[in-house]
């Protein structure tokens, strides 16, 4: 496919995946007063979802023009119709069945439909953890792991299509009635760790370019990790809303690496977030620790407590965190620590040397 068709093909199915998406948070608005289904309703987190699944389509479409022959960007452009097809009809089973605003038999086709095809996104997914960042698998032996993926899919589609069907009258039946679904998890988890397992065997075995590349996803997919453990402990919305922009991070940085765009800035990401991280950490511990000291033991005021701790805190930061800065970058950004070495080492020896020749051909040796 020439880059011209390829940029054509993609553009539509974005700007499709866009209009269906669209159109599900208006019908959303519409019923707002009426649905009040935390997946369907007007609610933060189920727009705030719609809205950055957005940017699954624009994803598949910057790849798929840029970098048609690598599979990822169609990855994320069959990702993004299936993603746009389950909200619309999802939201217009909703609207038919719940509300009362539509044909009866549209709104269970569109239920029946919204049944089974969440799985393509997630096979979508299964595949990009296969063949991340080139579009192929690593080697030979890897493709009995796509092709046990791709059958694993496909028996859990069948199977999802059955079940819709049965469902045909009733299709907001909860998932805990309905049998089978056990089965079908484990089918379906047992794919993404094959994809997980291909991915991080890939990285362990990686080097140069490829392992920049895989370091930009691993980054993003850490990130996300930490918010989904979140809301096994947090039940909130903002953690929901986080857990959705925690998805675009990851999309932005698969974006970045296969279009190797800027790939050696990750290790300075990495060490940087990491630091700041860290200092947070023990900053607050730190503060924390003085408030309860001062009030409990010294038997301060609390204004004066937290004034006085607030102030340490603050003299404690730029210190900590050059400390803390420096180690981590011993550990993730050695490049940028043996460069510091290596100009503080020259600095140094500048302050003793007075001859210009041993000065230049110091120099010469640093450089």
């Amino acid at each position: 496919m020439t880059s011209r068709a390829a940029r054509w093909v993609a553009g539509c199915a974005a700007a499709g995946s866009m209009a269906l998406i669209g159109g599900s948070v208006a019908l959303a608005y519409l019923d707002r007063y009426l649905v009040h289904d935390s997946q369907t309703g007007w609610t933060v987190s189920n727009i705030s979802a719609q809205v950055v699944d957005v940017a699954i389509p624009v994803t598949g479409f910057v790849l798929a023009s840029r970098r048609p022959q690598n599979r990822i960007g169609w990855l994320f452009v069959a990702a993004g119709l299936a993603v746009g097809l389950s909200n619309f009809a999802n939201q217009y089973a909703a609207h038919a069945l719940v509300a009362d605003r539509g044909p009866v038999a549209a709104g269970r086709a569109f239920a029946w439909l919204s049944n089974w095809i969440w799985l393509i996104p997630v096979a979508a997914l299964a595949f990009l953890f296969l063949l991340f960042p080139t579009g192929h698998v690593r080697s030979q032996r890897w493709r009995v792991a796509a092709w046990f993926v791709g059958g694993a899919f496909a028996v859990a589609t069948i199977w999802s299509l059955i079940v819709a069907t049965g469902l045909w009258a009733r299709p907001f039946t909860p998932s805990s009635q309905v049998a089978g679904l056990t089965a079908l998890f484990f089918l379906i988890s047992a794919a993404l760790l094959v994809s997980v397992a291909a991915l991080v065997v890939r990285f362990a075995r990686s080097s140069g370019e490829e392992r920049l590349q895989l370091k930009w996803c691993a980054a993003a997919a850490l990130v996300l990790a930490v918010v989904f453990v979140a809301t096994f402990w947090v039940n909130a919305t903002a953690v929901y809303v986080l857990q959705s922009l925690a998805f675009v991070c990851l999309w932005t940085a698969i974006a970045i690496a296969v279009l190797k765009y800027r790939l050696y800035d990750i290790d300075r990401i990495i060490s940087r977030t990491l630091a700041y991280a860290i200092v947070t950490g023990l900053l607050v511990g730190v503060y924390a620790g003085l408030v309860l000291l001062t009030t409990g033991v010294f038997r301060f005021g609390g204004p004066v407590a937290v004034a006085a701790s607030t102030l340490a805190a603050a003299a404690l930061f730029s210190p900590l965190r050059r400390r803390v800065q420096q180690v981590v970058d011993r550990r993730f950004n050695r490049a940028r620590y043996d460069a510091d070495q290596t100009v503080a080492a020259f600095a140094a020896r500048l302050q003793d040397t007075v001859d210009l020749h041993s000065v230049r051909d110091d120099l010469a040796t640093v450089h």
